[in-house]
């Protein structure tokens, strides 16, 4: 990979300072987000997931029978289907399926539960269009990744199992105990410790606990997930969110993959267009979908 092609990246990220105010940080994440528009092929359709907005994605060549239901990042406080949507629907061409992109309550308006009732309300929505859960993948970057495990954590109570999960640089500790917090620090362009404990503080509610296992999945009982593929950046403050949650996912007997990339950044397969690490990032998580469809 040329050096040149994640200095861009890098390069975009740092352009601006990060805004104060939420709407003006959900503003430039869209922004930075959507710089790169979704190839001319996709068809995109806009659905009502039951009051939850979503948006339906299809490239060329993908079975319509099978589906990847994905939850965006932005720290439960920004992110939209807008700012996915380059990433969400290139993973449903590297899949083979389609996609789901869901646009859940963000906080501080929404804080905890709002996004997880939002996620059932989608997962209820898939099964009365009458996809079995063999046929649905969930997927999530950032606190996308965390809002995947907590649904998938909530369904298995249930009794309703989904296929597989893909976890791209997840936040599963809202504690905020990994050392790479500090570790990677330097190397990390825009995820540092202060600035998700602003994100911590407007999701979680006063008084509940942030070791909580709807809170912080990387603390939950995995005995039962579903095979499940994460992929996070070697220069990600983030890094031990993921190496944790895989070490513990495996410790219960869960098939469980983990990705280290090299010199790679929170979420960088949001830049696919021009990065080619985020291009074979996504043909690895189509690869791992498939497999287990």
């Amino acid at each position: 990979m040329p050096s040149s092609e994640i200095d861009a990246i890098r390069a975009l990220l740092t352009a601006k300072a990060r805004p104060v105010g939420w709407a003006q940080r959900r503003e430039r994440l869209d922004e930075i987000g959507s710089v790169w528009p979704v190839a001319d092929d996709v068809t995109l359709t806009s659905a009502d997931l039951g009051g939850v907005p979503g948006e339906w994605s299809l490239a060329p060549g993908s079975d319509a029978s099978r589906v990847l239901m994905f939850f965006h990042g932005g720290g439960y406080c920004s992110g939209s289907i807008t700012s996915h949507r380059r990433m969400v629907t290139e993973a449903g061409r590297a899949a083979k399926i389609r996609t789901l992109a869901v646009g859940y309550r963000l906080a501080p308006e929404h804080p905890f539960p709002a996004a997880l009732d939002d996620a059932m309300t989608a997962w209820r929505y898939l099964r009365k269009q009458a996809y079995l859960p063999s046929q649905i993948a969930i997927g999530g970057d950032s606190a996308g990744g965390n809002l995947t495990a907590v649904l998938i954590n909530t369904l298995r109570e249930q009794g309703e199992h989904p296929t597989c999960a893909w976890l791209a640089s997840p936040w599963t500790d809202l504690t905020m105990s990994g050392a790479s917090l500090v570790t990677k620090d330097i190397v990390d362009p825009i995820i540092h410790k202060g600035y998700l404990g602003e994100l911590a503080d407007a999701f979680v509610p006063a008084g509940m606990a942030r070791n909580d296992p709807r809170i912080s999945p990387l603390f939950s009982d995995l005995h039962g997930f579903p095979p499940t593929l994460l992929q996070v950046g070697s220069h990600e403050t983030l890094l031990d969110d993921a190496v944790r949650f895989a070490a513990a996912a495996g410790a219960a007997d869960v098939d469980v993959t983990l990705e280290v990339w090299p010199e790679m950044i929170h979420a960088w397969p949001l830049w696919n267009a021009h990065l080619e690490p985020g291009r074979r990032a996504l043909a690895n998580a189509g690869a791992f979908i498939r497999r287990h469809m």
